[in-house]
């Protein structure tokens, strides 16, 4: 059984908000800090649209306790308030190591000794911004999936200074609050999922960008040989353009980075994926794709 009753999450964006109510609806009080007011006033709308999800994707699913869940959230941008009495710390702030050093030398200045600290960093080794937080030996990571409440795999990595105590902390965390906990055993900047799906993206990303294929025929492809329920391009929008662009802007293959570039653009218009609405596809209120967005269209080698 866990000890931890109290969660704060450093990040209120599209995944930050996903693990805010994943602690809420398995019944933690929960702290939601952003330093952003806006992406605060955000939170009740992100709710909504998680309600439908919750509604269709989970059988014990009732509107009384998707309510309840929403009641033990507090929204705050003050660092006391929302890190000087919890028992763990969630920070899914962008994939930037400057960022994440900056906001956890904050935190650190605000946590109880005995707080578990986690980053759901993807790309980034908790050995490079351990010591930012001031407790290293506390610190660890917990990598989440997109669409959290449906994909509840919870992967747990420690660094060469992680007490184990504070590994067996997590898992026991993941347990309680609905996600399936593994264990990553040695520190790496690519997490399980991550290293068979990237390659995976990638290799939809060359097809795209050379115009081998269209991008309703890349996925045909995939799923009607496998019958895996999406392709590469549709997970892509389920991820989400932007921790896509993040991590494909520093990629060795000259391709990847001119695709984290359209990506950007994507991001600016404010078509970034099923949280959007628009992707590749386009998306309707209960993530079904209706459609192909502008985006899909013609691929940028074809583009003159």
């Amino acid at each position: 059984m866990s000890d931890i009753t109290t969660v704060a999450v450093a990040g209120a964006g599209v995944l930050g908000s996903q693990i805010i109510m994943q602690n809420a609806y398995a019944g933690m009080k929960v702290h939601a800090f952003d330093t952003e007011q806006a992406v605060l006033e955000k939170l009740p709308a992100r709710w909504e649209w998680m309600r439908k999800y919750y509604r269709k994707d989970l059988p014990e699913f009732t509107e009384e306790a998707f309510d309840a869940a929403i009641a033990r959230i507090t929204p705050t941008s003050d660092y006391a308030e929302a890190f000087a009495n919890c028992d763990l710390v969630i920070e899914a702030v962008p994939e930037d190591i400057e960022i994440k050093r900056a906001v956890w030398k904050t935190i650190g200045q605000h946590v109880r000794e005995d707080a578990v600290l986690l980053t759901n960093t993807s790309s980034l080794l908790p050995s490079e911004f351990a010591d930012a937080s001031g407790h290293p030996e506390h610190f660890l990571a917990l990598h989440h999936a997109n669409l959290i409440w449906i994909q509840n795999i919870g992967e747990v990595m420690g660094h060469s200074g992680t007490d184990p105590a504070y590994v067996e902390r997590t898992v026991k965390y993941c347990e309680s609050v609905n996600l399936v906990p593994v264990v990553v055993q040695r520190e790496s900047s690519r997490f399980i999922l991550n290293k068979m799906i990237k390659p995976f993206l990638d290799a939809g990303v060359e097809m795209f960008m050379t115009g081998l294929a269209t991008v309703e025929d890349i996925d045909k492809a995939w799923t009607v040989s496998t019958q895996a329920p999406k392709g590469p391009m549709a997970t892509m929008d389920v991820i989400g353009f932007r921790p896509l662009a993040l991590i494909n802007k520093h990629s060795e293959n000259p391709l990847v980075r001119d695709f984290a570039g359209l990506l950007e653009e994507r991001i600016t218009e404010g078509k970034a994926g099923l949280a959007d609405g628009e992707g590749f596809y386009l998306w309707n209120e209960d993530g079904e794709i209706i459609g192909r967005s502008d985006f899909g269209v013609i691929a940028p080698a074809l583009r003159h």
